[in-house]
């Protein structure tokens, strides 16, 4: 159940400056058009000036520069969105399992080092020699392979799968259905044509605050290491292969596709559905928009398209070709004047 702040108590938490009824209290959270005088809701988008102006939220979290009606009440903050953010998690605790503990169903082999404060769900299965920081998180089902290691303050969600010697940062979080350390694709071809599997000995490495989206995997190296760098954060349903190396603090949108080898820099980020060929390598500060296809490495800066080229030039392309019938058009017209011109006045 969420719990009742006043507004002084709320602009305090979160840094923001009151202005309206520091006696007024809140209890929930919920949009511009929907929020009743119990709510908060906020402000982080022109488009929805109008909203904010009829909206009924007792608190509205607000940019300072922005403009302010006459009889709401507003949390002024650089960033009304973190605010807001920071206000519904302290409104509303974050879920709790029932199963506290160790759960007596889990399988643990004997050899493995569980810390302090870790908490195992319902049939979890956790292998030979697996270390776990203190205050991590294991839901049901997941299964932890030989080896692994945890850090502190990590949470794995339900049916989650960790291979074999993969190690794990400090607080990452990898979100339900995740794969890390399956096998990279790999095979090669015998006389006859067959297909023979190369055995991936490697593993994967996520550092710290790193975060992994559902059903998202990530292939162990087939020597070494597949690295993801710390702050990174992948979405839902993304394919990293083997031998690949994320950079600090990228942002991965859902269903990119990622080949073997790849290197990126710091603070890159791809769009849903990117697709990026085998050893290239994207430097820091690379942004690909959605269904862009990276077939070479890339300098710092915006691209789009596939294959992605710059943005601009992208965007003139785009123009042109939204004109495509106009031109067809007008080149039916030259032609016909050419026509007439080439006809020999004998014939006109």
């Amino acid at each position: 159940m969420s719990r009742q702040f006043t507004l002084i108590e709320l602009g305090a938490h979160c840094g923001a400056q009151l202005i309206g009824d520091a006696t007024h209290l809140i209890s929930g959270i919920n949009t511009l058009e929907e929020a009743t005088a119990s709510d908060v809701s906020f402000l982080a988008n022109p488009r929805y000036i109008d909203a904010m102006k009829k909206s009924h939220a007792g608190v509205i979290c607000i940019a300072p520069q922005d403009a302010l009606p006459e009889g709401k009440n507003f949390l002024l903050h650089a960033d009304p969105s973190r605010a807001f953010q920071m206000i519904a998690e302290l409104l509303i605790p974050s879920a709790i399992s029932g199963f506290s503990g160790i759960h007596p169903t889990a399988v643990i082999h004997p050899s493995a080092q569980i810390a302090s404060d870790v908490h195992i769900g319902p049939h979890a299965v956790i292998d030979r020699d697996v270390k776990i920081g203190p205050r991590t998180h294991i839901g049901p089902h997941v299964s932890i392979g030989f080896e692994v290691e945890i850090g502190a303050d990590c949470v794995i969600h339900p049916n989650c799968t960790l291979r074999e010697r993969c190690r794990l940062g400090n607080r990452v979080i990898l979100q339900p259905g995740v794969v890390i350390g399956s096998c990279g694709f790999g095979y090669t071809p015998d006389k006859l044509g067959r297909h023979i599997k190369l055995e991936q000995l490697g593993i994967v490495i996520l550092e710290d605050d790193v975060e992994i989206g559902a059903n998202t995997t990530i292939d162990r190296s087939r020597f070494k290491a597949t690295l993801i760098r710390k702050g990174t954060k992948i979405d839902n349903l993304v394919q990293i292969a083997h031998n690949v190396e994320v950079g600090e603090h990228n942002i991965i949108a859902a269903q990119t596709g990622i080949a073997g080898s790849v290197k990126t820099g710091k603070y890159v980020m791809l769009g849903g559905q990117v697709g990026i060929v085998g050893h290239v390598e994207l430097d820091d500060q690379v942004l690909v928009a959605t269904r862009g296809g990276v077939s070479k490495s890339l300098k710092s800066g915006k691209y789009r398209g596939s294959p992605a080229i710059p943005i601009a030039e992208y965007n003139r392309q785009e123009v042109y070709v939204r004109k495509l019938e106009e031109y067809v058009e007008r080149l039916k017209q030259l032609e016909k004047k050419a026509t007439v011109l080439d006809t020999p006045s004998s014939l006109l």
